[in-house]
């Protein structure tokens, strides 16, 4: 869920943009474009390939109202079979690149060995564009369910989804529960939440489409896509630099990070941003956690999140009391990217726990890693 980028669009850079005003942010703007630029200098990731990895292969799933969905797949890194596959639900505003680090690292396991599918939600990346009736979290449920069927055969498989891909998650267990009592054996549900969005971090009102402002930006998208367009890369500046304060943790943050951030919210249409507001607001899915109590699960979010609070975790967790629910200190909304070793450790041992289980072990103490 990313309720932040609605905030930054209509409260600030955009509505500014639109009405005109924003030439007086100019100053401010050229202080933030130095500030991207020193940097660079010693960025741990300026020369990362960052969302530019080669897939094994790259498809295309129609989804159930024919919304053409990109999905790519990756192989173990070995060239052996995998052992189950893991499968990546980005959130709202990003797209499949928001999971370099997992897609880079996780095929060179070897126990056990997985095969990695990731595909762009409706709207969002490479995938086409869904009309406002359909762009709901229950259409994205549907979606992941035909990306399953497209793309897994026989075996094992492993959810993970971040924001509103964890909310799709939870969509799709409402629909299908008999899928995961048989087929998914493990979910990590990262910085995500299952309702009262709003109630913790940004205030409710700006993710629905009764707040003015917001509902009349969605008109002018629609009726003036391109001027709205315009007045977005006029406050890029400002966009960037609240990005990285509500998007990442405190400390250090690598520029290379937060200009792939914003680059993939870059790429989604305020259109499409205002077509998601309804659905996020009102999305209260607590009682479809209980089609997870078949499965291994993680609940995994940062103490700096400022957009799903970690309150939202706990409550997460509450519903799965025998879920391993994870704090990362200093992690923000961003925590798979900025703290990406520590989420990929985490997964890694969700996965050795469904291994061993299925193996007949039992223990956390055999995944290597362990929760702060």
């Amino acid at each position: 869920m990313r309720p932040w980028q609605a905030l930054v669009w209509t409260s600030g850079v955009l509505g500014a943009a639109v009405t005109g005003t924003v030439m007086g942010a100019a100053a401010h703007s050229s202080r933030i474009a130095a500030q991207r630029l020193s940097g660079v200098d010693g960025d741990p990731y300026a020369g990362e390939p960052l969302g530019r990895l080669k897939p094994t292969r790259q498809s295309t799933v129609a989804a159930d109202d024919g919304v053409p969905l990109a999905v790519q797949e990756i192989m173990p890194a070995d060239g052996f079979e995998a052992d189950l596959t893991v499968v990546f639900v980005h959130g709202y505003t990003l797209d499949s690149r928001c999971w370099h680090f997992q897609r880079r690292d996780l095929p060179d396991l070897t126990d056990p060995r997985v095969r990695v599918v990731l595909y762009d939600q409706r709207s969002h990346g490479r995938s086409g564009h869904s009309g406002r009736k359909n762009s709901t979290i229950e259409q994205l449920g549907k979606d992941l369910d035909a990306v399953l069927r497209a793309t897994v055969g026989k075996g094992s498989i492993m959810l993970v989804g971040h924001s509103m891909g964890g909310m799709a998650i939870m969509a799709l267990a409402e629909q299908r529960p008999k899928l995961f009592a048989e087929r998914v054996s493990a979910v990590a549900l990262i910085g995500t939440s299952a309702g009262a969005v709003g109630a913790s971090g940004l205030p409710k009102p700006w993710l629905s489409r009764h707040n003015p402002l917001t509902r009349g930006l969605g008109v002018v998208a629609g009726w003036q896509s391109g001027l709205v367009e315009r007045a977005r890369r006029t406050g890029s500046q400002l966009t960037w630099s609240i990005v990285r304060n509500l998007a990442f943790g405190g400390g250090e943050v690598s520029t290379a990070l937060v200009d792939l951030v914003d680059d993939m919210i870059a790429g989604t249409t305020v259109e499409v941003v205002t077509d998601f507001l309804d659905t996020i607001g009102s999305h209260d899915r607590k009682a479809a956690l209980a089609g997870l109590r078949h499965c291994e699960v993680l609940v995994l979010g940062g103490d700096c999140d400022r957009l799903t609070p970690f309150s939202h975790a706990e409550a997460i967790a509450d519903e799965l009391p025998d879920a391993e629910l994870v704090r990362v200190d200093g992690g923000g909304h961003m925590v798979i990217l900025d703290r990406h070793e520590f989420v990929t450790a985490h997964l890694v041992g969700l996965l050795r726990r469904v291994v061993a289980r299925a193996t007949g072990q039992s223990g956390r103490d055999q995944e290597g890693v362990s929760g702060t």
